[in-house]
This record gives structure tokens, sequence and C-alpha cells, in this order.
């Protein structure tokens, strides 16, 4: 298998969530065993060797692929979610979406200084989202930070939201 056959598989879908917007939907990756195994091992492979002690993913597509990384790398898997799904203490991080503003949240207590952390989530399009999540676990005072997507809009440039000493990786690449 190949990345073009896994971007092959990603469908689209126009005007959603709104007029404009051309989805990208992954739906497509998760219902083939061999692209979900195939998006796994890549995942397996950029990650193996740097130390990740867990895994955090971002609601609610940051879930499908986040705690199968963490089962793969040893690691463990800590959700940020919107408002009001946690239940224990938190700490949260407000931002501006292309459409309207939004908050995300973490337990106080889910990473420590001593964790090397990946987030996945499913598209860097914007980035708003993802980097009110890297904002957030910098919050915690973790010891590394490494990001990653599945798909990346590159036209949008969002990648250049984030610090230069950030690791962030795409597996399939779309222009807009």
């Amino acid at each position: 298998m190949s990345i073009e056959t896994l971007t092959a598989a990603v469908r689209n879908i126009p005007d959603f969530p709104i007029e404009g917007i051309q989805f990208k939907d992954i739906t497509t990756l998760f219902q083939s065993a061999e692209h979900l195994k195939e998006l796994s091992d890549i995942l397996y492979e950029r990650y193996k060797d740097k130390g990740i002690t867990k895994v955090v993913g971002i609601e609610s597509r940051g879930f499908f692929m986040g705690p199968a990384t963490a089962i793969k790398l040893g690691a463990g898997f800590v959700p940020i979610r919107k408002p009001g799904k946690l239940p224990y203490k938190i700490i949260e991080e407000k931002y501006t979406k292309e459409y309207g503003e939004d908050c995300i949240q973490i337990h106080e207590d889910a990473l420590t200084e001593n964790d090397v952390v990946l987030i996945h989530d499913d598209l860097l399009a914007t980035g708003g989202t993802m980097l009110a999540a890297y904002n957030l676990v910098k919050k915690l005072h973790v010891s590394k930070i490494y990001i990653n997507f599945l798909i990346e809009l590159e036209d949008l440039k969002a990648r250049e939201l984030f610090p230069k000493e950030v690791e962030l990786d795409t597996i399939l690449k779309f222009s807009v």
C-alpha cells in the first residue's frame, strides 16, 4: 500500500459543514482494515523512537487513531475535550475558529513534566484547534511535544502558526 492509495481513499464532501468547505471524510479510510492497519503502522514507525509517554487526542476525530497509536507505542492516552465532558478538575484554552469561538479542556493532572507527548488530530486546516491544544499541553510543562495529523490542507499554511522547535508531521497532504 502507498500514500497515494490512502490519499485516493479519502472522500470529498462539498459544502460540509458549511457552504464553500470541501470536507475531507476519513471514515472511508477506517472502513478498510488494510487502510486502518497502514495508518496505524505509519504512525507507529514515525514515533516509535521518540520516547512518547502519552498520546493526546483532540475530540472527536483525534479519538480514532490516538488510542490505537498509544497502544502500539506503549503509551497512555489523554483526551482533550469540549467543555463539560471531563469529570475531574480541568484547565482550558479558548480560541477562535474560522466560524466562531470555542474552548477545549484537559484534566489538570493528565500530564507531567516527565511526559513526552504526541498530540494527534485528523486534520490541519486553519490550525486553531491544534494551536489551542498545543498551548493547553504546554501549560502542563511537559518535557517535549510532537504534533501529528492524518491530513494537512497545505495551501492554508497553518503549520506556520507553530514554533519551529515543534516537530509537526502529516501523513496525507491535499490542496484546498
